[in-house]
């Protein structure tokens, strides 16, 4: 079972900008990331490649207390059971990859803070 979560560098560049800009946590804004990729109804590919040049985070601090809410929703998006290695973190990492591309546009078409958080809420 796996427990490590390794972002891509892009995905570290950008979690640490919005953290600069927002005040928000990183494993907050991966959530957010999370939730706006589960919007997103297209296929989404499993991410098996390691990377090594982005954030390490562990699992309970990427999705503390509502893992079992992100397990449902990922199994969900993804049509079939999922073991707990691919949920964690293929499935998962490709939700955040995605997710963190789409909020990285929010963030710059909102133009400040308090936009931003209205537009993620609506």
């Amino acid at each position: 079972m796996n427990f490590t979560l390794k972002t891509s560098k892009y995905a570290k560049e950008i979690l640490t900008q919005l953290h600069a800009s927002t005040g928000i946590t990183p494993n907050i804004l991966i959530r957010y990331a999370v939730a706006l990729s589960l919007r997103n109804t297209t296929e989404i590919v499993p991410i098996t490649k390691d990377f090594t040049d982005g954030l390490v985070l562990n699992r309970s601090t990427v999705t503390g207390e509502y893992d079992y809410a992100f397990r449902a929703m990922i199994t969900q998006a993804a049509g079939c059971d999922l073991t707990d290695e691919e949920f964690f973190p293929a499935y998962f990492n490709a939700h955040l990859e995605r997710g963190i591309r789409m909020l990285a546009s929010e963030y710059k078409t909102a133009g400040n803070y308090e936009k931003f958080i209205r537009n993620l809420l609506s």
